[in-house]
C-alpha cells in the first residue's frame, strides 16, 4: 500500500530545520527592545476534505500551511506578528514588529534552550493523511449505503470526511523547545427521511487523534445507521412542551452544554478581567456536591487531546471543581503569571497566525453514585436531551440558549414520544446547583465538537453521565 510522507520544514531532516542556535536568534530580536518574555510558534500544517453526496463524490479538497507566531510581552501587554514563509528575512522582521510592544528597559537573553520530552497521548502509527484517497472514498461510500438501507424513507445522505496533520514547535525565552506531532480525523454521515409531508435529519459521527486503526472499533457503518435512525424516529416528532420542568441530559453528547455554560467561565482570561460569574469564587461553592469537573487534555486519543499546549507547556488533567466546590481556573502563561500559579496546559490557538488563550481541551463531568434506569423513573414529566445542535451563552452570567436536535418526553418514568422544536433555556452555574441525580455511566463523546472563542476555533473534548436536573425551562410550541 503507498503511503505519503509528510516532513515539517522545521522538524529534523526537514528541508530547513530549525535548530536552538537559530531560534535563540529570533528570541533575541525578539527582546531586543526590552521584553519581558518571548516565545516562538512554528506551525506546518496539511488537510485535507472529501464530500460524498448523491451517491457520487461532490467535493475533494487538500491544502498545507505554514508560518511562525512570535510573541512578546512586556508587563500585561503582548505584542505579536507573523509570517508565512521560514525564510530568515521573513522570520526576523515578524520577530522585530512583536518586539515593537516594547520601547525601554533592559534587554534580556533567553536562557539555555533545551528540548523537552513529552508523553504522547496519540501515538498513531499511520495518519489517515498519508493513506490513498481512495481508501477513504471507500469509507464514505460504505456510510451512506448503510444509511440509504436502514429505512426506505431516507431520501438524502451525505457522509464527509475531514483529516489533518498538523507539526508543532514551541521555543520560548524561558528555555523550552517542545516538539509535537498532532494528527486529526472527523468522519460524519447526515440523512434525510421524509414521509408524506414530513421531513426530519439525523446525524452520525466521530473521530478523534487517530489513523484508519479508528474505523476497527468505529466502522462507516455504525455512524450511516446512527444518522439514519435519528432521522427516521424524528419523522414522529410531537410538539414540544413548555416551561420549567426536569430535564434529564443523556451521558455523552450533553456535555457540550457543560462545556458552553460552565466551561468557558471557567477559562482564567474571563477571571482576570473579571467578566465571568465564577471570578473570585475559588473555594467557594458552586455547584451541587455531586458534581466534579475536569479539563483533561491527556485522554488517550480523544479529539480534545494535547501532548503539549501551544505555548509549550505539557498537556494536564485539571481538577476544576470538586464536589461542589470551585478549585480552580484553566491557565494560560499570561493569566498564571496574573494569579501567581503554574500555567494549567490550556494555552492553545487556532494556528500560527492567532496568540493563544485559555481554552477547555477534554470537558467532562464525573460520573455519580446513580443507575440510568433510575434516574429516568424518577422523572414524573419532563425531557430527555440527547443531542445537541450547539447554543448560545453569556459568559459574564452564564445565561444560555441550546437547541436539541434529538430529544424525548418522559412521561411517568418512561421515555416516550420524540420531541421537535426543543430549546433548553437557563443558566449555567444555576444548573450546576440544581443537579439532584448523577449517573455512573460516563461516556465521552465521539470526537465530533469544535469550540470557538475570540475568533478562533480548537478541537476540544466533552463528556458526561446522565444527569437530572430538578428545573430548566424548556422552550417549546406548546404550554
Amino acid at each position: 500500500m503507498a503511503q505519503a510522507k509528510l516532513v515539517a520544514p522545521f522538524s529534523p531532516g526537514g528541508a530547513t530545520e530549525i535548530d536552538a542556535a537559530l531560534a535563540r536568534k529570533l528570541l533575541e530580536l525578539s527582546l531586543s527592545a526590552g521584553g519581558d518574555y518571548a516565545d516562538l510558534f512554528f506551525e506546518y500544517r496539511a488537510g485535507a476534505d472529501y464530500v460524498y453526496e448523491d451517491e457520487r463524490v461532490k467535493a475533494v479538497g487538500r491544502g498545507i500551511t505554514l508560518g511562525l507566531g512570535v510573541r512578546v510581552t512586556k508587563g500585561d501587554a503582548t505584542g505579536y506578528a507573523y509570517c508565512e514563509e521560514l525564510t530568515w528575512e521573513a522570520m526576523a522582521e515578524a520577530a522585530r514588529t512583536a518586539a515593537q510592544i516594547a520601547q525601554s528597559g533592559s534587554s534580556p537573553s533567553p536562557v539555555d534552550i533545551r528540548a523537552l520530552t513529552i508523553p504522547n497521548f496519540y501515538p498513531v502509527l499511520v495518519p489517515t493523511l498519508e493513506m490513498l484517497a481512495p481508501e477513504k472514498l471507500e469509507l464514505l461510500r460504505r456510510g451512506d449505503r448503510a444509511a440509504r438501507a436502514h429505512d426506505k424513507r431516507i431520501i438524502k445522505v451525505q457522509a464527509s470526511f475531514a483529516e489533518e496533520l498538523k507539526e508543532i514547535l514551541v521555543v520560548t525565552s524561558d528555555g523550552k523547545l517542545v516538539r509535537d506531532r498532532q494528527p486529526l480525523m472527523r468522519f460524519g454521515v447526515h440523512a434525510i427521511a421524509e414521509d408524506g409531508a414530513k421531513r426530519q435529519g439525523g446525524s452520525g459521527g466521530g473521530g478523534g487523534r487517530f489513523g484508519m486503526e479508528y474505523f476497527d472499533a468505529h466502522p462507516p457503518e455504525s455512524h450511516g445507521i446512527e444518522a439514519a435512525r435519528v432521522a427516521v424516529a424524528m419523522l414522529d416528532a410531537v410538539d414540544a412542551p413548555a416551561g420549567s420542568m426536569e430535564v434529564v441530559l443523556g451521558a455523552g453528547d450533553s456535555g457540550i452544554l457543560l462545556h458552553e455554560a460552565i466551561g468557558h467561565g471557567l477559562e482564567a482570561d474571563f477571571n482576570r478581567k473579571e467578566t465571568s460569574n465564577y471570578s473570585g469564587q475559588l473555594g467557594k461553592r458552586v455547584a451541587s456536591e455531586l458534581c466534579t469537573v475536569v479539563d483533561d487534555g491527556t485522554i488517550s486519543h480523544d479529539r480534545g487531546a494535547i501532548n503539549t499546549d501551544d505555548e509549550g507547556n505539557p498537556g494536564r488533567r485539571n481538577v476544576l471543581i470538586e464536589n461542589g466546590i470551585l478549585r480552580a481556573y484553566m491557565q494560560d502563561q499570561l493569566s498564571a503569571k496574573h494569579f501567581k500559579v503554574e500555567p494549567s496546559g490550556n494555552g492553545r490557538r487556532q494556528s500560527f497566525r492567532h496568540n493563544p488563550l485559555p481554552r477547555m481541551t477534554n470537558t467532562a463531568l464525573l460520573a455519580g453514585p446513580h443507575e440510568p434506569e433510575e434516574i429516568i423513573k424518577s422523572v414524573k414529566r419532563g425531557v430527555y436531551a440527547k443531542r445537541f445542535s450547539g447554543g448560545q451563552v453569556n459568559i459574564s452570567n452564564g445565561d444560555f440558549v441550546f437547541s436539541l436536535t434529538e430529544s424525548y418526553l418522559i412521561e411517568d418514568g418512561k421515555v416516550t414520544a420524540p420531541l421537535k422544536g426543543v430549546n433548553l433555556i437557563g443558566n449555567g452555574p444555576d444548573v450546576l446547583t440544581k443537579v439532584t441525580m448523577l449517573g455512573n455511566d460516563f461516556q465521552l463523546s465521539d470526537g465530533i465538537w469544535t469550540c470557538g472563542k475570540d475568533g478562533q476555533s480548537v478541537p476540544v473534548g466533552v463528556g458526561t453521565p446522565t444527569v437530572k436536573i430538578a428545573a430548566i425551562t424548556v422552550g417549546g410550541t406548546k404550554a
